[in-house]
């Protein structure tokens, strides 16, 4: 399964940005109040509905840092499962189709297991000094993070048909 995720953040960014569907441009939403970094880009998986109403997140394993609103084909390899102030909060980690470097990785066993542990912990504390809480509950496979975004899929499909 290849994906189109459109980055908000860049990986080592402590801005957090965020895609104005209205405006159809970046905008900036503020800086961490924490001094961590977000530990790979971060975006979205483009014509997606996650469960938040949001479009679902993406994180994607990159060499180097890429910019705001830059697109990536990406595969799935797993999901990091998380909950904040809005309820269910599912991120989809991934790998870049044309980076050498990731494209061979096809399954979370494979990502470096260090790398997953220092994103638990991003996500686990990213937002403690804002006096917002985080729960973390873990990591599940590729085959669960294709069946979500299937779904996200699904639902971006009925809402696009509903506003017709």
């Amino acid at each position: 399964m290849v994906v189109t995720v459109m980055v908000e953040i860049p990986k080592g960014s402590r801005n957090k940005y965020e895609y104005d569907k209205e405006k159809k441009m970046i905008r900036f939403d503020r800086t961490l109040f924490s001094s961590v970094h977000y530990p790979a880009d971060y975006g979205f998986i483009c014509d997606t509905l996650a469960l938040d109403g949001d479009p679902l997140d993406a994180m994607v394993l990159v060499s180097e840092p890429t910019f705001p609103g830059c697109i990536i084909d990406v595969v799935p390899v797993g999901v990091f499962k998380m909950w904040d102030e809005k309820g269910t909060d599912e991120k989809i980690l991934c790998v870049p189709v044309k980076d050498p470097l990731w494209n061979h990785i096809e399954n979370l066993e494979q990502v470096p297991p260090h790398l997953l542990r220092e994103i638990e912990n991003f996500f686990s504390i990213y937002k403690q000094l804002e006096n917002k809480v985080t729960g973390t509950e873990g990591w599940e496979r590729r085959e669960a993070a294709e069946r979500i975004i299937e779904e996200a899929q699904r639902r971006y499909q009925e809402v696009k048909k509903k506003n017709k």
